[in-house]
Order: C-alpha cells, then structure tokens, then sequence
C-alpha cells in the first residue's frame, strides 16, 4: 500500500476548491489529491450555466428578509451578508498573492435590485428598506416607486406595464456576478502548481474506515473501467448532490437520519445584444406560495468570458437525479431504513412544495413566458430559449423536535473524530463558499485552528469576528477588498 494521502478530496467544484486552497496555505507540506468523476472540473453546479451566479450577499433576495408578527426579518440577510464578506476578502488576498491574477474572469459589477409590484409587495419592500438602509453592509441601497427612476436602472422592467399598477425596486449598485465555474478552474490550477494532484474520470465507489483510522478508498477509472485504491488521512466529501450517497457509503453514524429532495431547474436565456443592452443588473422578485428559496424568480446579467447574456428564473422541475449527469436511481439508492422517516415525514410535511413541483413540472413554455413578462413586459419569444441548470438537493434531516423537515441551505456532516466530512444542500452555496470551509476547519481540526489562527486572520481579517459591526470597519473592509476584485465598493 502506497504512503497515505494527508487529503482526499471528491469532486472537483468550488466547495473543494476552495477547502484546497486553503489547506495547501495553512499546511504547506500535506499532499492533496482531487478526484473528480466527469472529464472536466466544474461541470455540475459550479459551472457558471448551471447556477444564476449572483454573489449572494442579501442586497437582493426576499428570502432572506421575512416577515414575521409584522416584521421584516433581516437577521439572515445581514448573516448572508457577512458570510460573502468573507469570500471576498479571501478572493482579494489571493489575487494579492497572484494566485488569481486577472479577478475580472470570475467576478464583474452587476448591480443588484428587488422589484415587486402589488401595494402589499410594495409596503413590504418599503420596510425591507427602511429596516436594511442603515447597516453598514446594505450602505448604498436606494428604494424608488417611481417608474421612471426604475427604468433608469434598468429598462427592460418598465415598457409595457400598466401606468396604474403599483411598483417598487430597490438597487445597490455594488453587487456582483461571479462566474463559479472559472474561479474554480483558476483555484485548482493554482492547487496543481503548488503540487496537488487533480484526477478527472475518476469516480469514488467506496469509503470505508481502517483498523488504524485512516479512510480506504476505492476509485473506478471511468476511461476503461480499471480500479484502482488510496488511503487518506483526511476525506472531504464536496460531490454536490453525490455527496450524501458517498457519506452513507462511508457509513459514519452522523449520516444516519439524513435524506436528500432532488430539484432541478431551468432557465429562459437570451444572448440578444439589444434586449441585454436594456436590462443590466440581477433583479430578484417574491417568490410564490409553496415554492422553495432557491426558485425565487429573478432576471440577471449573466458574464461568462467576458459575454452578457440575461438569464430569468429559474424554472424548478423534479427528477430523481442528484446530479445533472447522474443516475436516475440516485434517489433511491440514497434510501435507507434510518431515513425512511425522514422522507415520508418531510414529503407530508411539504404538500405545498411537492404541489409545486407538480405543477412546474407541466408548465408550458407559453406560460414560462408570461412568467418572464411579468419583469419584462415586452419580452419576445423568439429571444429567449431554455436552458437546463444544475441539479439541486435540499437536505432532509430530523428537526430538534424529531419531526422530519427540508432544510434549506447548506450543512456540514462529519465524523466524530473529523476524519471525514462532506457537504449537503444548495443555496447560497458557491457564494458562501470561504466560510463554509473555515466551519469545517474548525470542527474537523480542532487542534489547528490556535496554530492556524495567524495565517487564517491573514487571508480573512475577520477571522473570528464580524465586517458590520461598525460602519468604519464595513467601509474599510469593503473598500480593500472592492479595490483587490476590481468592482465597486
């Protein structure tokens, strides 16, 4: 048996990426290796057609400010805020570094809106304002009812609508687009020159614990079937929707009990130089009853190498597929006896969900269209063609009253001892994927973090603290790493 890898990691996306990036920095001499099943790295959710790329920081997503007794909630949006902060400052310490040299091939300004019309949905994007304007981290954010200041912002919104039908935006003009799939590809090839190994066509069919506490794993070379073993001090499970099958593989105790929905999604894309040239900001609307988070329907500037396209949805859809380019027996393989419960309960739990799933899944395209008409008034069908996005799994698990939920978001699951630890659930995913990591830094080695603690306060300054707690610090913070991306403060 060849010496035992110090790290293992599945899948080759942001999540993992971001993980080696950081580890390579605080533990120079642990070998690394990446081993990703398709030909490519970020082909599933970390590439930038799969996803809607929006840096998700909470300027404009209604999700994260719920009312509650009457009252905007802004506590998860400032929370959102704070995580993506994060990522920027490590981004901004790694073009520094000259890890990411040219910041404008994964991160462009894209202005960030809120747009609802209704007197109910305006009243709530007015307190929204009211309740979000004077944090530090929402500085900026202007709120406008009137049709002409929103058409200022971005055209496409207002031609077409009725004169009389009451309308609100709001807008923060330093919002972001990030494209996950080329920060990721510039990550692992920095990873590669530093050493670490990168291993596509290889997928991992097995997990299982040695008698001296390192992990065995069997790999299946995709290109001619051959197989082959490694060992690894540490596995980090980062295979997006194939992460909970490969967990339970793993057979840790902490698995048990966790189930994963699949969602898919679709999008109305157009690359119209006309009807892109009218509309350039991400414009994030309420979403419908029943329907989860991530299908909260919005209309965005997309830049891939250096083109704008507009994307609007998404479109969610079901299929038992965990991933994109996966097996229709995903869902099922993933069934076990200790989460058959948690299936069935989180099914009965969520009769609005699964009705709107239904329901999505036989829409028509006529009627996707008027859903996008409902932002763009005088869209064209003939500009917009589908396009299928990535394949979403939200987790399932016990809540702390025993009663099986959807849990909407992202959670770390590890061993006891942190030997293993992989990733399940979505959004906001890709955006928060720095602190996410330094979580799972922290549980898995616990041991480090006082050594590692100096080289963590380096990369992220606000390692172990917050960017919003007082406005100069918001304002310094956010001007440094606006200065390192190349995008506005």
């Amino acid at each position: 048996m060849s010496k035992p890898i110090d790290v293992v990691l599945i899948g080759g996306g942001i999540m993992s990426a971001t993980l080696g990036t950081l580890l390579q920095r605080l533990e120079p001499g642990w070998s690394i290796e990446i081993f990703e099943s398709l030909g490519d790295i970020a082909q599933e959710s970390s590439n930038p057609w799969n996803n809607a790329g929006t840096g998700h920081s909470a300027l404009c997503e209604l999700n994260y400010t719920p009312e509650k007794n009457g009252q905007i909630d802004v506590s998860k949006a400032i929370e959102v805020n704070e995580q993506f902060q994060v990522s920027r400052q490590f981004w901004s310490y790694l073009v520094d570094e000259g890890a990411l040299p040219d910041p404008k091939a994964f991160i462009n300004e894209v202005p960030h809106m809120s747009f609802v019309w209704g007197e109910k949905n305006v009243d709530y994007l007015r307190r929204r304002y009211e309740a979000l304007k004077d944090h530090p981290l929402f500085a900026g954010m202007e709120f406008s009812e009137d049709a002409r200041t929103i058409r200022s912002w971005t055209p496409l919104l207002i031609p077409g609508r009725a004169k009389s039908e009451p309308i609100a935006a709001t807008r923060i003009a330093a919002g972001t687009d990030v494209d996950f799939g080329a920060l990721t590809r510039a990550l692992i090839g920095a990873m590669t020159e530093r050493g670490a190994k990168l291993k596509t066509d290889h997928r991992v069919v097995g997990l299982k614990r040695t008698k001296d506490g390192l992990w065995k794993i069997r790999i299946r070379h995709e290109v001619g079937g051959t197989h082959l073993e490694v060992t690894a001090r540490f596995v980090f499970v980062g295979a997006g929707g194939g992460a909970l099958n490969l967990l339970q593989k793993s057979r840790i105790p902490e698995i048990k009990g966790y189930g994963g929905f699949p969602i898919s999604g679709e999008f109305l894309r157009t690359d119209n130089p006309e009807v892109v040239a009218k509309h350039q900001a991400k414009v994030y609307g309420k979403a419908s009853v029943g329907a989860p988070p991530m299908s909260v329907p919005h209309l965005d500037t997309r830049v891939v190498n250096g083109q704008a396209s507009l994307l609007f949805g998404p479109y969610a859809g079901f299929s038992t597929k965990y991933l994109k380019k996966g097996s229709l027996l995903d869902l099922f393989q993933a069934l076990r006896p200790h989460n058959l419960g948690t299936f069935i309960g989180a099914g009965l739990g969520n009769l609005d969900l699964v009705k709107y799933l239904v329901t999505e899944v036989f829409a028509t395209r006529a009627k996707k269209m008027r859903a996008l008409r409902e932002f763009a008034p005088t869209a064209v069908d003939a500009d917009w063609r589908l396009i299928t996005a990535g394949q979403r799994v939200q987790v399932m698990k016990k809540g702390a009253d025993g009663k099986a939920v959807i849990q909407f978001g992202t959670e770390v699951v590890s061993a006891a001892d942190g030997s293993i630890a992989g990733l399940l659930g979505a959004s906001p995913g890709a955006s928060t994927a720095v602190p996410i990591m330094l979580t799972l830094a922290e549980k898995c080695f616990p041991d480090k973090i006082a050594e590692w603690t100096p080289k963590l306060t380096e990369m992220v300054p606000s390692f172990g603290g917050t960017v919003g707690d007082t406005a100069a610090t918001a304002k310094k913070t956010l001007a440094r790493t606006a200065k390192a991306l190349q995008i506005q403060a």
